[in-house]
């Protein structure tokens, strides 16, 4: 099979083609496993802190992608939730212990033993992947394979993110960057909290213009104010200012929700300038976010269904996955990148 894969971390600033395209052998299901032979894969900005080193791989080479729609081509001997045929998705939670009290609890997402699809096992940046049938998902009919990728993890955890943020309709939300998770975190909240107003805060013009587009009331840089205060923001950026401008903006009592697995270190030092009186008094908080569980995939891809959700999508092939991930590096951005692995 053909495969794109990272051999070593480095930085995208010096090399602009840390994927190869390599052939390798198709890899077999164990027994609770199923083989899917993968249509897309989404590309995330996971992706670019696995290859720089933010969040690096636990192994090398890796075949990264955590985004993946496939069907089962082959089952092992004691699968039972799945059949050939199927069409089933692979999000970021590979795999968790399944007995530490987190697991038992339904937050395997704080399990100290989470595996992430794409940085400890291989991924979907491949023509065929394996993966364990309790951390597979159906794929609702609706949703075709190039709209669901994306919806695995951007969509997903956005949906945590929405979640955590304890938004009621009528609040305001502030969505701080505007890439594949923000994207689709409005259009949840438009379905969900019908009354209340998002506010936009991105770096270009053209992202703003594409969230007005959406429905957003107002959208703007990440350092103006905001034109009324939010009870919860989702920060969705790589960076640490946003975050420091965005406490400016929350109402008292309200909710800065962090939707990032790494942060850049380039901006630390604007974490200095976060003054508690002004930013963190009257009861404001700030929440990260951590992975997601499996229920967050099977409520998220319902709930998608059923409004449906239309992710907006750039296609790749396989082979241009640096081309992509280039692109995000450099914010180049409209909605989800999504490669094309198999038509």
């Amino acid at each position: 099979m053909k495969a794109m894969v990272l051999k070593l971390v480095t930085s995208l600033a010096e090399n602009r083609e840390p994927l190869v395209l390599i052939d390798l052998p198709i890899p077999v299901p164990k027994e609770h496993e199923v083989l899917l032979k993968v249509s897309v894969c989404g590309v995330c900005h996971t992706e670019l802190d696995e290859i720089e080193g933010r969040t690096p791989p636990s192994q090398l080479p890796i075949i990264p992608g955590h985004q993946v729609v496939g069907r089962v081509v082959t089952r092992g001997n004691r699968v039972t939730r799945f059949k050939t045929g199927d069409r089933v998705g692979i999000a970021w939670i590979n795999s968790a212990c399944g007995v530490c009290n987190y697991c038992k609890s339904g937050m395997e997402n704080l399990c100290d033993d989470f595996k992430a699809t794409g940085r400890d096992v291989h991924g979907g940046y491949a023509e065929y992947t394996t993966v364990h049938e309790n951390f597979a998902y159906l794929i609702p009919h609706v949703l075709s394979d190039m709209e669901t990728a994306p919806l695995l993890c951007a969509g997903a955890i956005g949906f945590r993110s929405l979640r955590l943020a304890t938004l009621h309709d009528g609040d305001n939300l502030g969505l701080t960057g505007f890439g594949a998770s923000a994207h689709l975190v409005l259009m949840m909240a438009k379905h969900l909290y019908p009354s209340s107003k998002v506010f936009v805060f991105s770096r270009t013009g053209g992202e703003r213009q594409f969230a007005r587009e959406l429905g957003a009331v107002w959208a703007g840089s990440s350092e103006e104010r905001s034109p009324e205060k939010l009870h919860a923001v989702i920060d969705t950026t790589p960076a640490w200012k946003p975050v420091v401008d965005a406490m400016q903006n929350v109402e008292k009592g309200g909710r800065l929700v962090i939707n990032s697995i790494r942060k850049e270190e380039g901006d630390k030092e604007a974490l200095f300038k976060l003054d508690y009186e002004r930013d963190l008094w009257m009861e404001k908080e700030i929440k990260s976010v951590a992975n997601i569980t499996r229920k967050d995939v099977e409520n998220f891809l319902k709930l998608a269904a059923e409004i449906p959700i239309r992710p907006e999508i750039q296609e790749y092939r396989l082979e241009d996955a640096n081309t992509a991930l280039l692109e995000l590096k450099e914010r180049k951005v409209r909605g989800a990148k999504v490669l094309r692995v198999i038509k």
